[in-house]
């Protein structure tokens, strides 16, 4: 299944937001999202995002991972983004947005990793006919390093409240207009952006302390920063 779909281009740029001192290498050989991981801090761990219709992430009235067969994901244009970031490191995740049209009746978003546990995420809303969903916070929540769950945080709609640009969706998403998007002739960057945080303990007992980073962080300020690197490259 997972060569049926389609590959999409997705940048990592990770944040460390503490001076720590990392543990010598990578002990996780596991580099497919579609299979079970130990990991501990500092570890990188791969896991994958897809984007389709929202009934495609459902068998039988049952959400299934998209690593499962019984899912149609391949005859969906559905689209596959894989990360490895690094176990307990603040990171920012960016996914070219431009693909979404060949997926009609709106694109949603699912992240997903392990065979056995089968962890996903709910499937949430990135984009439709007239708006595009930009900014996302997930948290990975680990047990004794395996991953148990992911869920998106929410911080609802101060930052777009007095853009024009910018709409509110259902009192929880700032989303932009799709007339902005530079794709389709604006002036706003519809890539989309998700900052990812960690929480739980790894294999060797050892907390995972990102998630208390996050009230530190205001929400777009990672991609505000990647935005300003990429900007200062480019111009040089």
């Amino acid at each position: 299944m997972m060569a049926m779909v389609k590959q999409m281009v997705a940048v990592v740029v990770a944040v460390i937001v503490a001076a720590v001192v990392a543990e010598a290498g990578d002990t996780n050989g596991v580099f497919s999202p579609c299979s079970d991981a130990k990991v501990k801090r500092f570890d990188g761990f791969t896991f994958g995002l897809a984007f389709s219709q929202k009934d495609s992430f459902f068998f039988n009235k049952t959400q299934l991972s998209p690593c499962d067969r019984r899912l149609s994901l391949g005859s969906t244009n559905s689209q596959l983004a894989v990360f490895r970031p690094k176990v307990d490191e603040i990171s920012l995740l960016t996914v070219n947005s431009t693909n979404f049209n060949s997926i009609s009746n709106g694109v949603y978003m699912v992240a997903f990793a392990g065979r056995k546990y089968a962890a996903r995420s709910t499937p949430v809303l990135v984009a439709d006919s007239q708006h595009t969903i930009t900014s996302f916070t997930m948290v990975l929540e680990f047990k004794k390093g395996t991953l148990q769950s992911f869920y998106w945080k929410k911080f609802g709609c101060s930052k777009c409240s007095k853009k024009s640009a910018f709409v509110c969706l259902n009192g929880q998403d700032c989303a932009v207009k799709s007339s902005n998007c530079k794709h389709q002739g604006g002036s706003i960057d519809c890539n989309i952006s998700i900052q990812l945080i960690f929480s739980g303990i790894d294999k060797k007992l050892k907390p995972l302390n990102s998630w208390y980073e996050l009230k530190n962080l205001r929400q777009y300020s990672l991609y505000g920063l990647y935005s300003n690197i990429r900007d200062a490259i480019m111009d040089q």
